[in-house]
């Protein structure tokens, strides 16, 4: 399984300017755009960080997700959520030749946390000797940066001030995210539920 942007959240998109204000940059001074570029890369760095950790895109763009084999034929559990629609499903046999099939032969159901694939009949479409399914969906909770829920904005710029104030720092572990941002994206989480309890 694969998962990839197809069309990747624009730098307009982003809230430079509240990060700017979050960071309390100075203004005025002439060259207010220098650093620009590198607060831009920090805010795309933390928007995919906690897209990441709890399994949500947070703004709304297209999405390709590739399927080389299934657990089950009945339902498929989809990579990401929230999934508004699927747009596109080409099938491609073993030899790499594709067939296209309308979106309408699966539905969504719908799940904050873990949003199903389900085929209307049947079962899904059978992979093996190295066929795959490819899929076009566009997922997103928010049309822009105005309409996400405030504490998952307020968490990525706190992610975003936390990358910049730490850039020159090689000593952070992996995976290193501040409590504040954590606590603010963990109701956000997708629990996995297992035999010891929950991940």
């Amino acid at each position: 399984m694969m998962l990839s942007e197809v069309t990747p959240v624009p730098d307009t998109a982003l809230p430079l300017e509240a990060f700017k204000a979050h960071l309390r940059l100075g203004t005025g001074f002439g060259e207010d755009d220098l650093q620009d570029s590198v607060l831009t890369g920090f805010l795309r760095a933390s928007l995919a960080a906690i897209e990441n950790r709890t399994g949500k895109a947070l703004l709304q763009r297209d999405f390709l997700w590739v399927i080389t084999g299934w657990r089950r034929l009945d339902w498929a559990a989809l990579p990401l959520a929230p999934v508004l629609s699927l747009t596109l499903a080409t099938l491609f046999d073993a030899e790499g030749d594709p067939s296209a099939l309308a979106p309408e032969t699966f539905w969504v159901e719908s799940d904050s946390q873990q949003p199903r694939l389900h085929p209307r009949a049947g079962s899904l479409p059978r992979l093996e000797n190295g066929a795959r399914l490819e899929i076009t969906l566009t997922a997103g909770m928010a049309t822009n940066w105005q309409a996400l829920p405030h504490d998952l904005a307020q968490a990525v710029l706190m992610l975003a001030a936390h990358y910049y104030a730490y850039r020159d720092d090689t000593g952070l572990h992996g995976g290193c995210m501040p409590f504040g941002v954590v606590s603010l994206i963990d109701r956000y989480r997708h629990l996995r539920l297992s035999a010891g309890g929950t991940s």
